[in-house]
């Protein structure tokens, strides 16, 4: 069934068929698999860059705030540095001696620690001068919250929408007398530096440990809005696009920065974007690839397709006996070598039913139409012996009585009737037809008298040309009776025979009443019709012997106009003669 179904398709649809299913599809699948394989590939490298880029971002941060309390260490194991704070100076000179002893520890860490903005130790010692480094500890300032969050001897981070900085108490209170806090805090700028600088491609946030963001950078590179406004915002309330890609890193190992974490959102379609162009490109690439090689397709089936359609049509017309051969422009494939062979077996079929079939019909119907012609013209004839005996006895008596004109006349009215008795060979030379034609005419112009004339010129080389018997009679015998006749002066016949690009023509001149354009008509669509031949021989039936023995290669031409005469024109091949 499926095969059947493929016969009764076009050989184009075909072609187009072959081309989608082979071709087209697994472009388009090849394609989009692709596409698919080098989305989810990129997707997570960008992931993989993503998730680097958070680890990377979160040791900066990391190593900045160990670097802090590395900074802070250092103070409170600084012996010469502890002395200094708990002594009880009897005057200032005496204090600031001790402070210009232990005045190089704090150039060396400022200098040397570009993450730090400033480094205080505040105490309450009463006899320290408050100036630098080392300030007074104040009653106001344990009412702060960064002081409050110091519950041991260990740095603490204490983190403001404004600042970061590392918090440690320097003072054992079992020991000390004084109390000491050291607050550090860390350069703001080599912060955003670090935030800046991250290759993190979205928006991230850095987390403490109760979930609010307390500093962040939008992809656009601008910290957030919220946070720059002096506030911070949960979780929750951090914007994620619909297709979001979200990476969060906690730190575990830190005891300084347990509980925080760095929280990095990334836009799917910011970073498959690249991608959805390689996916436009692919559409483009597939239309293109179908587009073309359709229009390759359509043109070359064309021209199978409409050869093929020829060949078909000729090949129908043959059943109407039509031969007619394949236009053939020396194509090498395939239907061209059809179209040949086709051309050759029309030629081959037409040769024989010509030879055979045709033209044993020809020869029956030619049989035929003869019998039927000589039939006609011997029921015309009134007992043609016995009147032409009567003829040769009217003419001796004539000429007994001396009447010469009118036994001259009859004389030629015996010739005819002989040649009308003498039916036997259908053919007669020009000579013996122009004979006939001059007795006719003869036998006119004893009849008008002097109202007829008539001329005959013909190519001498053509008089022994045989033609079918009364061929040009007829025609000479209308132009008399039916053009010369009704006219009132003299009446001209002009008779020309001559040969012309290889053709036999009669030409036939008089100047009679003529016929209109109707009559001509007329006599066109008579000549034409199936209809039975008269009891005459006329025009009609000459028109149809000749039409018998030559074919198409015998026409003729009647040209003539109301009492202006008429002209008529018969052309016989040679090669038939």
């Amino acid at each position: 069934m499926f095969n059947i179904r493929l016969h009764h398709m076009k050989l184009r649809s075909k072609l187009i068929v072959i081309y989608i299913v082979c071709v087209f599809i697994p472009i388009i699948l090849t394609n989009v698999m692709f596409y698919q394989v080098t989305t989810v590939n990129i997707k997570n490298q960008k992931t993989a860059d993503a998730e680097q880029a958070m680890t990377l971002l979160q040791a900066e941060l990391r190593t900045v705030i160990e670097d802090a309390a590395g900074i802070s260490y250092l103070y409170s194991i600084d012996r010469q540095l502890l002395q200094h704070l708990n002594t009880t100076y009897v005057s200032n000179d005496r204090y600031v001696e001790s402070l210009n002893a232990i005045s190089n520890l704090f150039n060396r860490t400022d200098t040397e620690n570009k993450i730090i903005s400033s480094s205080v130790i505040m105490t309450d010692n009463p006899t320290v001068l408050a100036s630098g480094n080392i300030i007074r500890l104040e009653a106001e300032m344990r009412n702060k919250d960064w002081y409050n969050q110091i519950n041991n001897t260990h740095p603490h981070l204490f983190v403001t929408p404004e600042s970061i900085s590392v918090i440690q108490r320097l003072t054992e209170s079992r020991f000390d007398t004084y109390e000491h806090v050291l607050k550090i805090d860390l350069n703001m700028n080599h912060i955003k530096q670090i935030l800046d600088l991250s290759s993190f491609s979205g928006d991230f946030y850095i987390l403490d440990p109760s979930g609010q963001a307390r500093f962040g950078r939008l992809s656009s590179g601008q910290p957030s809005e919220l946070i720059t406004q002096g506030r911070t915002i949960s979780l929750d309330e951090i914007p994620r696009p619909n297709k979001a890609i979200v990476i969060g890193k906690t730190y575990q190992n830190n005891r300084y920065l347990v509980g925080w974490s760095v929280y990095g959102v990334l836009d799917e379609e910011i970073i498959l974007s690249d991608v959805r162009q390689s996916g436009q490109f692919i559409l483009w690439f597939a239309g293109i690839n179908f587009i073309v090689p359709t229009i390759v397709i359509l043109i070359i089936s064309r021209s199978i397709h409409t050869r093929i359609k020829s060949i078909l049509k000729h090949m129908k017309s043959v059943k109407g006996n039509n031969f007619e051969l394949i236009p053939y422009h020396r194509e090498r494939d395939e239907v061209g070598e059809l179209a040949v062979e086709f051309n050759r077996m029309s030629i081959r079929i037409e040769n024989l039913i010509n030879d055979v079939y045709v033209a044993e019909i020809q020869k029956k119907e030619l049989e035929l139409r003869q019998r039927q012609a000589q039939l006609h013209a011997l029921h015309s004839q009134i007992n043609p012996h016995f009147l032409f005996n009567a003829l040769e006895t009217i003419r001796m008596r004539s000429l007994m009585k001396g009447e010469t004109q009118t036994a001259r006349t009859i004389q030629n009215m015996a010739k005819i009737f002989r040649k009308s008795i003498q039916w036997k060979s259908s053919f007669v030379t020009i000579r013996e037809e122009l004979e006939l034609i001059e007795s006719f005419l003869e036998i006119q112009k004893y009849r008008f008298d002097s109202k007829l004339d008539y001329h005959i010129e013909v190519d001498q080389s053509l008089l022994d040309i045989e033609i079918p018997k009364m061929a040009f009679l007829p025609f000479v015998e209308n132009a008399s009776i039916h053009g010369i006749e009704n006219i009132a002066g003299i009446g001209y016949i002009n008779i020309q025979i001559a040969q012309e690009n290889g053709q036999l023509v009669f030409v036939i001149v008089d100047n009679g009443k003529g016929m209109d354009q109707e009559k001509i008509i007329e006599l066109h669509h008579y000549f034409e019709a199936e209809s039975a031949m008269g009891d005459s021989i006329g025009m009609k039936n000459v028109i149809t012997r000749l039409r018998i023995y030559y074919g198409e290669s015998f026409n003729f031409t009647i040209d003539s106009e109301s009492g202006g005469g008429t002209r008529v024109l018969l052309r016989l091949p040679f090669d038939k003669i």
